[in-house]
């Protein structure tokens, strides 16, 4: 049904809520939601981090508790709230934001969790038999992940993966169980952590899926993969639904207006010139992981971006220059002084002025069991110590202030870093780290799984942090993002710099085009100004 006309709608829907409502106290997370999903369609929901989203999709998984509303399964009216297990023997399947994995168990266990199968005598768990069955699973998805692995160990693609794939087994062994196509999955910001060759394999599964009957709900804030993958589209904002509209008739302009409630004026970057930038520093044969002798400069007030096609080693260069990762070799040469990569630290990082905002925010960027304000003030606390006590007052104080200054909602200093939205997540990371006035900023994938809104204003910060004096390196492979931002990308191909663009070259077109006619060429080194 993927791309059709809906102007008939099947009589029994797979999924439909009615007028549902959540409050968090005196916030009202869902104020009468309507949403109605049919057989055979992947179904989009869309909306700014703090629209209700993840809070109806919890709904659904049974982890909230709603105020009020309905909810009908292939037709049958169900009971709220939904009891542990519920939803799965509804036929509903999920991938949650935070992917629902226990790190510290096994791909084996997390994968077949609460479904092993006993031995003959049925006392012990057939280790091997099921060792097997995950090799074959992932045989079918084309995946190389180790069964035995730890899921902590895990590249946050792999992670992904898993989750999807076990959604996905999760999803078919419910529908044969109760004998019927009209089975959900519910997909919330899946391709986050995904590649484009991943992302292209989930829609292949997902088609497969509603081929057969079943429905997809489709979370996401890219539009170009809601427009790829869903046939409709419903927009919640404050709580509410805003429309909702048939993909293929409606314009991205009408999309992003019912996101934000006003038409969105993209941001144009005031490019910096080569004559009006200063050499900060260089980054001379840094190799490690992918990368092989990688040499380049940077400059003050400059926004330098990174990219490539995946698996390219561009990505995996900030965490080298932070000491987050050993280098084999490298140096990193700027204010005077020069840094052996290879035995660099974060500690000498940052007491270097150097910043990192890693991709994985929730896992490596923050402690999602801490405060704002302990999050926030992580790499300054030393300041708010007197006579050897804390300030506490002080620190939530200047908290306030800075989530003011960087619009993170809600204000609420005291509250769980855990509890806010991706965008606002964040946003508190970048007030955490330009509130140390860094002199070589370090970013990678800034954007990631936050909405249209939330993008605009971490791009007004990352320029603005550049116009203050401090150097950017943004490395990226959103093509639009770093289009909007940088005045100038390094394109990397086999784990070298082989293009470089400059000012209005550095467009989207530009970069895609520059990313995939440098993987088809023979990698030569290149780069710097």
């Amino acid at each position: 049904m993927t791309n059709a006309s809906h102007a008939a709608l099947p009589a029994t829907a797979s999924l439909e809520i009615v007028g549902l409502e959540k409050r968090f106290g005196e916030t009202l997370a869902l104020r009468g939601v309507d949403l109605t999903v049919v057989p055979g369609e992947v179904h989009g929901l869309l909306g700014e981090n703090g629209s209700g989203k993840s809070t109806l999709i919890k709904v659904l998984a049974g982890y909230h508790v709603p105020d009020a509303g309905e909810l009908l399964v292939a037709g049958e009216k169900i009971g709220l709230p939904l009891q542990a297990g519920q939803a799965y023997s509804l036929g509903l399947a999920f991938v949650h934001q935070d992917l629902g994995l226990i790190p510290s168990l096994s791909v084996l266990e997390n994968l077949r969790l609460g479904r092993m199968e006993s031995g003959a005598r049925r006392l012990h768990i057939s280790w091997r038999r099921e060792r097997e069955r995950a090799r074959e699973t992932f045989r079918r998805y084309q995946l190389e992940i180790d069964p035995r692995a730890t899921v902590a160990d895990l590249a946050p693609v792999d992670r992904a993966l898993l989750a999807i794939v076990r959604a996905i087994t999760d999803f078919r062994a419910v529908r044969e169980d109760l004998g019927r196509p009209q089975c959900v999955l519910v997909l919330d910001e899946p391709t986050v952590f995904l590649p484009r060759a991943g992302i292209d394999q989930l829609f292949a599964l997902v088609r497969q899926i509603t081929e057969a009957g079943g429905s997809v709900l489709f979370v996401s804030h890219d539009l170009e993969e809601v427009r790829e993958i869903t046939d409709r589209v419903t927009v919640l904002r404050d709580g509410q639904v805003a429309g909702t509209v048939t993909t293929a008739d409606a314009r991205d302009s009408e999309i992003v207006g019912m996101i934000l409630g006003k038409e969105l004026r993209e941001a144009r970057t005031q490019r910096a010139t080569p004559n009006e930038v200063e050499a900060l520093g260089e980054v001379d044969e840094l190799s490690g992981g992918q990368l092989s002798k990688v040499s380049f400069d940077f400059s003050r007030g400059e926004v330098l971006g990174l990219t490539g096609l995946g698996g390219s080693g561009f990505e995996e260069v900030p965490y080298f220059l932070f000491g987050a990762r050993q280098a084999v070799h490298g140096a990193l040469r700027f204010g005077g002084r020069s840094f052996d990569l290879g035995n660099f630290t974060p500690t000498r990082a940052m007491g270097a002025g150097l910043s990192l905002i890693p991709a994985d925010r929730q896992r490596a960027g923050a402690v999602g069991g801490l405060s704002v304000t302990d999050n926030v003030l992580m790499s300054s606390i030393s300041e708010f110590f007197h006579a050897g006590v804390l300030r506490r007052r002080a620190m939530v104080e200047e908290t306030h202030r800075l989530m003011e200054q960087f619009d993170v909602r809600p204000l609420a200093p005291r509250g769980l870093y855990a509890s806010l939205s991706g965008g606002n997540q964040q946003r508190a990371l970048l007030a955490k780290w330009l509130r140390t006035s860094p002199t070589l900023l370090l970013m990678h994938e800034p954007t990631q799984g936050v909405d249209v809104g939330a993008r605009q204003q971490i791009f007004s910060a990352i320029r603005e942090a550049a116009r203050s004096g401090a150097s950017v390196i943004c490395a990226s492979s959103d093509y639009e993002q770093l289009a909007a931002i940088c005045d100038r990308a390094l394109i990397f191909s086999h784990g070298r710099v082989v293009n470089e663009l400059v000012g209005a070259d550095v467009t989207q077109h530009g970069l895609i085009s520059a990313c995939y006619e440098s993987a088809a060429s023979a990698p030569t080194a290149a780069g710097g100004r």
